[in-house]
């Protein structure tokens, strides 16, 4: 098959390993806004002094890109239904790259902290196509019996693409300055979007998923239940990823090699265990249930956390680990679930909502547990993180996996 063939929409004659490519890309979009998102806050002890930033307009800076994520997520879900994977993903990717390209320009040093906010809060805006975009390419192209599996591939693209960008960034900042790191950025998306361009297309009408919900799944409890659980599942993720290693270092007084070795684990653990997740949920069609156990293991594991948060630190360091991955691991059964719900024609809307209350727990855990840190104690911090996975456990839908068991 040629690449004219593949550039162009009205061939749908895609053998069904074009499915594969689809993943690819989705993968690939995925993994270049993540190195934004969560490549630049690795940026910010350079972001700061470079700057001149507070504590506080750092942390505003930092935070206004996931902000910007949480509110466009589900306009742009609906965006995607109408107008298609293919179309959103491509504005989306070359929008991102075209402003991270002009920030490279305008942004020098001096630029006052609104003003940087104000520029990352549109990168998170513009970003946000990419999630649910991608996610419904990826869903739209497998059958149900493989997209768990799929679709988990496609969420490894986060950490993947964080870790890149952790890498890179702050070495481009160092040696470069950011307007290296704003254009390696706006490459990442460029690049992307050329092979978006090349080779995504939807699948022709016959091969495409069923219905789903046949409404809007904004109006499905069953969607809302699960969007809110997956929320307060990302809330002790964030706890662990952003200050499992500020505890310990400052709590238990360790080497900061342990809280990046803890980091380590339940980075690529949790990659591990979202790819398994979805091919054994694939295989035994109990997405719902797998979640409420996960949740159920999540609470037992922070509930130890905080128990064990003066014990010796191997017990404390594993307490942690085993809830941060566990808490890591069912992202990608969960994106699929609310897709299959939603069905391939409102896939976008319900991805949007799902990437929504991930976004905003990823906003609103940094703002909130220094808070309960220093007001209370780092055991309550645990213990929070607890009672969220328990509250997902009652929050997630039953396990009645058909769209008219909403």
């Amino acid at each position: 098959m040629t690449l004219t063939h593949y550039m162009n929409p009205a061939l749908r004659g895609f053998g069904a390993h074009h499915r594969w490519l689809i993943l690819g890309i989705g993968v690939a979009a995925q993994a270049s806004f993540s190195a934004a998102f969560a490549g630049i806050p690795a940026t910010g002890p350079l972001l700061r002094g470079r700057y001149h930033f507070s504590a506080g307009q750092l942390g505003l800076v930092l935070g206004a890109i996931l902000l910007g994520i949480a509110i466009s997520e589900v306009p742009w879900g609906m965006v995607t239904d109408r107008l298609g994977d293919r179309r959103t993903l491509l504005t989306g990717l070359l929008g991102t790259g075209a402003l991270l390209a002009l920030l490279a320009v305008v942004l020098t040093p001096g630029a006052p902290a609104l003003v940087f906010a104000a520029a990352l809060l549109l990168v998170g805006v513009l970003g946000g196509s990419v999630n649910g975009s991608s996610g419904r390419a990826v869903m739209a192209w497998f059958p149900d019996d493989r997209r768990g599996f799929a679709m988990s591939i496609r969420q490894t693209a986060i950490p993947a693409g964080g870790a890149l960008g952790a890498a890179l960034l702050p070495v481009l900042a160092g040696d470069l300055g950011f307007r290296a790191v704003f254009g390696a950025l706006a490459l990442f998306c460029f690049a992307s979007a050329a092979a978006a361009f090349a080779w995504l297309h939807e699948p022709a009408e016959s091969t495409a998923q069923p219905r789903g919900i046949g409404g809007s799944p904004l109006r499905s409890r069953a969607v809302w239940r699960l969007a809110s659980a997956s929320g307060l599942l990302s809330v002790p993720q964030f706890a662990v990823t952003t200050f499992a290693s500020v505890f310990l270092v400052s709590q238990r007084h360790t080497h900061l090699a342990l809280g990046t070795v803890t980091l380590l684990i339940v980075q690529l653990g949790g990659a591990a265990a979202r790819v398994w997740s979805g091919g054994y949920t694939d295989r035994h069609g109990n997405r719902r249930g797998y979640i409420k156990a996960v949740a159920g293991l999540s609470t037992v594991a922070f509930a130890g956390a905080a128990v064990l948060t003066e014990a010796p630190v191997g017990l404390t360091v594993a307490a942690l680990a085993a809830g941060g991955l566990l808490a890591s691991a069912w992202h990608g059964v969960a994106y699929t679930e609310i897709a299959r719900m939603a069905g391939t024609r409102r896939a976008g809307t319900a991805l949007g909502l799902e990437n929504t209350t991930v976004f905003a727990a990823g906003f609103l855990a940094p703002v909130l547990i220094p808070v309960l840190a220093d007001g209370a104690s780092w055991a309550a911090v645990w213990a929070g993180a607890g009672a969220c996975c328990l509250l997902a456990t009652l929050v997630s839908p039953g396990r009645h996996n058909s769209p008219e068991g909403m």
